[in-house]
């Protein structure tokens, strides 16, 4: 391995680099744009032998990937905002046809007010499209997400695309120190992708062909599967991981200070990391605060949240998005998750970083503090009141 100094953006291209994709598709986008301009330096000084195709629009992009892929090709594309909203149609027909294209998605805000600045609305609307969802914390991560999601996504369980998401700015555009594996650590890692579901002029066969009512839930039914699949191949793979590169994950989520907390916190994404810092300065206070960050939506860890809170007095689902005229999404899917378990505790949603606007550890504090008094509400931060819509 060798230390680079990377921006989350550059670590995701390392660790594209490492999984040898065969057709890149390209089209750029704030924050997103650097992920396709560092792989087409790697296809240009020779660095990585793949086809780099710069295509005229989003929509392309993915409609590319689905080309590629739909012949025996492992694909990869990159995207952000409305760029991923302009896919849209596409990511069902990548999913419906089982093809495990990779995308990363930079987490920005959709318009209007037009933005460029990084949340969670535009993977998170797309939570029904048949797409694997992970969401990187920091740079090193998502170097390494990288390369394990080719793994998850081609492997013959699941075949299912995978959009990897990183948090825009907070994440694609800081910089970090980042272990870069080599390129015979990582080819020991992930196998060449061999299907048989592609066109093949030896073997032909019928792909994306119509289904009627009789047989169209089967075929949704195996989408649905691919997906909880995914679980154990995620499983799988972390170890398999650990055991090549020495760096350990914790599946479907991860738990910090959990086990005896009495108040726990919900999140996704980099502002994890602060939240940490927050359960750190409450526990040398001697309260017991805990995090539990999601690291992936799809397949959504109903089980893994249900264990880790089932002892707590109060939980709180911190998230950077809404579902306008309702609650957050993520808020939503962990009370789903509770309810399933027979879990009955106070639960809150709090929404916050929406356009990019900051979060602060004040408020992180403020979070926990309300937690105490043990009441459920939907509030967004920063503005006053609550919008439980009552």
């Amino acid at each position: 391995m060798s230390k680079k100094f990377l921006s989350g953006n550059e670590a995701f291209a390392y660790g594209v680099r490492l999984a040898r994709p065969q057709v890149i598709s390209a089209y750029p986008i704030t924050p997103q744009t650097i992920v396709v301009e560092k792989l087409s330096e790697f296809v240009e000084d020779g660095s990585l032998n793949a086809e780099f195709i710069h295509v005229e629009s989003e929509h392309s992009a993915l409609s590319c990937a689905i080309g590629a892929s739909s012949v025996g090709a492992r694909a990869f594309t990159a995207t952000s905002s409305q760029g991923l909203l302009y896919m849209a149609e596409c990511l069902p027909y990548a999913a419906g046809g089982r093809f495990p294209i990779v995308m990363m998605n930079a987490n920005r805000s959709t318009a209007l007010p037009w933005n460029i600045y990084g949340d969670q609305r535009d993977s998170l609307s797309q939570l029904d499209s048949g797409w694997i969802q992970a969401y990187a914390g920091y740079a090193q991560e998502a170097l390494d997400l990288a390369l394990m999601s080719f793994y998850i996504a081609e492997h013959s369980e699941v075949s299912t695309p995978f959009m990897a998401n990183l948090d825009g700015f907070v994440l694609t555009h800081t910089y970090e120190v980042v272990d870069v594996p080599t390129q015979e650590q990582a080819d020991a890692f992930l196998p060449k992708y061999e299907t048989e579901n592609k066109l093949d002029l030896q073997n032909p066969r019928n792909l994306a062909f119509s289904a009627g009512p009789d047989t169209n839930t089967f075929f949704k039914y195996k989408e649905h599967l691919g997906i909880l699949n995914a679980s154990k191949i995620i499983e799988k793979a972390e170890e398999r991981f650990a055991e090549i590169f020495g760096r350990r994950y914790s599946g479907l989520t991860e738990s910090y200070q959990t086990d005896d907390a009495e108040f726990i916190l919900i999140t996704l994404g980099s502002i994890s990391g602060l939240v940490r810092e927050a359960v750190d300065k409450l526990r040398a206070e001697g309260k017991r605060a805990g995090l539990l960050r999601l690291r992936y939506l799809r397949p959504f860890p109903n089980e893994e949240i249900a264990n880790a809170v089932k002892d707590a007095k109060a939980l709180a689902v911190l998230e950077k998005d809404v579902s306008f005229g309702n609650e957050g999404t993520v808020y939503t899917n962990v009370n789903s998750a509770l309810q399933k378990a027979g879990i009955t505790l106070p639960t809150s949603n709090y929404i916050g970083g929406l356009g990019g606007k900051n979060i602060s550890f004040e408020e992180i504090i403020n979070i926990f503090d309300e937690l105490e008094k043990q009441q459920s509400k939907v509030k967004f931060l920063g503005i006053g009141g609550e919008a439980n819509g009552d």
